[in-house]
């Protein structure tokens, strides 16, 4: 090449003959430099072949969580806050004191009350006494009937007085009792509005606090109709009741996507539809020995779904498209095909398909996020055993 530059230079050609020899001479450098050159070789990725095997699929399901009691403690009478006995979050047992209003106004109001009582009783005895004293008179006509009947008249509104006077030391007796505020049941004191000092009636908005008995607690949540039919063809019985029975229990899943130590038991469902979301409620309950849970808490109803024959395949082997769900498949002379799957349940690091592959179809396992369709590859195989292992259901 050195050579022909130096002839071209010596034989001094004209300008435009020059440059189609440089031209040519550059081209030909280049397409030898190419053919020179090692082909590019396919990816190497690892590729595993999809089986069919018996799993346990789980569905999930946001839930609210609630006391199995929520009592709002409110005042039965009106008047000043004296004292408060528990700190809100603290834990009380039915009848413990919580509440003291000012009971002066009540008390005196009772002792009234029971002065009228004395009264009443005292008038009583007084035409008692009336009614004995005239029935030998009248016996040996000595007074008139009249004065008997008339004596005997004032007996019996001596009496409706005094009952009327017991009732209104009663009442007034229940009022001083209202003055302090128990518990009615046991559980935890939620936040309490009110201060000491602050003026109390049974017409307030805000109770003086809420109560809740979270030795049990309720979680709530919702299923579409078609996950309702599924849940119920799941299970042997002739009404839904028999079906709940059936039902295995259930998990919990906290905020922090950490499984509750207690399984629950399905126990209820809503008797109708929620027109507005089209689906339906149900009850589960957990035990809550420990106090852990706790009213207004959130989490999720994991369910247990037991499937015959499952293709289960990593999660990390599929990407999305516009909320669909494919994997790459390996075919003949090892050229990769999307696919498009459906998923019928999942966990944390799997994906259960119901419909897109079949048993003996390969699938490559990552990298994919460089392939496209049509590219050829160089398959390393992987069992999947040893992906179970490395990442378990």
């Amino acid at each position: 090449m050195e050579l022909l530059f130096k002839k071209m230079i010596k034989i001094k050609l004209p300008g435009y003959i020059s440059g189609i020899l440089m031209l040519a001479v550059v081209l030909y450098s280049c397409s030898s430099n190419q053919a020179g050159g090692p082909p590019p070789q396919a990816p190497q990725l690892p590729v595993m072949s999809v089986t069919s095997a018996p799993a346990t699929t789980y569905l999930e399901f946001p839930a609210s969580l609630e006391g199995k009691v929520n009592v709002e403690v409110r005042p039965q009478v009106t008047g000043y806050l004296e004292k408060i006995f528990v700190d809100e979050g603290a834990f009380v047992k039915a009848g413990q004191p919580l509440f003291k209003i000012d009971a002066r106004l009540y008390a005196e109001q009772l002792n009234s009350a029971s002065s009228n009582q004395l009264a009443a009783q005292a008038n009583l005895e007084r035409a008692q006494v009336e009614v004995d004293r005239l029935a030998p008179l009248v016996a040996a006509n000595v007074v008139s009937e009249v004065q008997m009947k008339t004596a005997k008249a004032n007996l019996e509104a001596a009496k409706a007085a005094v009952a009327q006077a017991k009732a209104s030391a009663g009442s007034a007796r229940i009022n001083v009792g209202y003055t302090l505020v128990t518990a009615p049941v046991s559980g935890y004191i939620g936040r309490i509005p009110y201060k000491i000092g602050a003026l109390v009636t049974n017409n307030d908005a805000q109770p003086l606090t809420l109560l809740s008995d979270v030795r049990e607690i309720y979680a709530y949540f919702s299923m579409s109709e078609p996950d309702f039919i599924a849940f119920k063809n799941n299970f042997a019985g002739n009404t839904l009741q028999e079906k709940l029975k059936q039902a295995p229990p259930v998990e919990l899943i906290l905020a922090d996507n950490t499984p509750y130590s207690q399984k629950g038991k399905i126990e209820t469902v809503e008797g109708q539809f929620n027109k507005t979301t089209g689906a339906i409620s149900f009850r589960a309950t957990f035990p809550n020995p420990d106090g852990i849970l706790r009213t207004g808490n959130t989490g999720k109803i994991r369910l247990a779904q037991q499937v015959p024959a499952a293709i289960t395949i990593p999660q990390e082997a599929t990407f999305e498209i516009q909320d669909k769900v494919f994997v790459y498949t390996v075919g003949d002379s090892n050229k990769v095909a999307s696919k498009p799957i459906s998923v019928a349940g999942k966990t944390a690091n799997y994906y259960f398909i119901s419909d897109g592959l079949k048993a003996g179809e390969k699938i490559v396992l990552s990298g994919t996020g460089a392939l496209k369709d049509g590219a050829v590859i160089t398959p390393q195989p992987v069992s999947a055993d040893s992906v179970l292992k490395s990442k378990p259901l």
